[in-house]
């Protein structure tokens, strides 16, 4: 698969290995960038995962690729028991910590170093589980999304909040010069990892998004497979259950 090939360096290790060094690396400016780069609206996009979820009232819950914990964080508003977050980078995680602790929400928001391919957590373990912006950096998208399905409960829900590529010519093409330049130049004036922002263009054009995301769900045993675009189809909300 394409996508599995996309990496920040050209170095010889893993593409986790990779991805973990990038975010380490602009862990202290990623949540200002997230939101100059995204105008804001990723917040927005959040809350609609988690307000599809209200309705499953799920207990314990798994935010993959949490990075500094903003969908944990969203998802406290559904009064669950416990939610688990896990990411490749330290660095990300170490802000996250500091961020739950200033909300007042630390004994409920737990922090594990994982990625989805391997982590081990026992077999139905999660009433729900998120990603939010991190099934791109995935080294292997089939077999991470099938552990994720292992680690769900029966009838549990799996969210991927994910960039998308729009199919409006006009958007289409504001939305590739807004990527392909406005996002690596914003990157390198704030940021010392230039080629983080750059794997970012690359990563977001070479995930199988929409309908050929939802038919990879469908491949890993997923049911009641859908997806959502959201604001002109930058992004998408993919939902599935076990």
């Amino acid at each position: 698969m394409k996508h599995d090939t996309i990496t920040p360096y050209n170095s010889q290790q893993e593409k986790k290995e990779q991805v973990a060094q990038m975010f380490d690396n602009i862990a202290n400016r990623y949540d200002l960038l997230n939101s100059i780069l995204s105008l804001g609206i990723h917040k927005g996009w959040r809350k609609k995962c988690v307000n599809i979820l209200k309705t499953k009232q799920p207990k314990f819950i798994l935010d993959v690729a949490t990075g500094t914990g903003d969908f944990a964080v969203e998802c406290a508003k559904l009064n669950p028991e416990k939610i688990t977050g896990i990411d490749i980078s330290a660095g990300m995680m170490n802000f996250g910590k500091e961020k739950v602790k200033k909300l007042n929400l630390d004994h409920l928001i737990s922090f594990e170093l994982g990625n989805a391919e391997t982590v081990n957590f026992p077999d139905s373990s999660f009433d729900a589980i998120v990603v939010g912006f991190g099934v791109r950096n995935f080294q292997n998208l089939e077999k991470g999304l099938s552990n994720l399905y292992r680690m769900l409960k029966p009838n549990g829900q799996l969210l991927v909040l994910e960039f998308s590529y729009p199919t409006n010519v006009f958007i289409k093409a504001g939305y590739n010069f807004y990527f392909s330049y406005i996002i690596p130049l914003v990157g390198k004036l704030f940021s010392k990892d230039t080629r983080a922002y750059a794997y970012l263009t690359k990563s977001v054009k070479a995930f199988p998004n929409n309908e050929h995301f939802v038919a990879v769900m469908n491949n890993c045993g997923y049911k009641q497979t859908s997806y959502k675009t959201l604001s002109f189809g930058i992004a998408a909300i993919y939902a599935g259950s076990k």
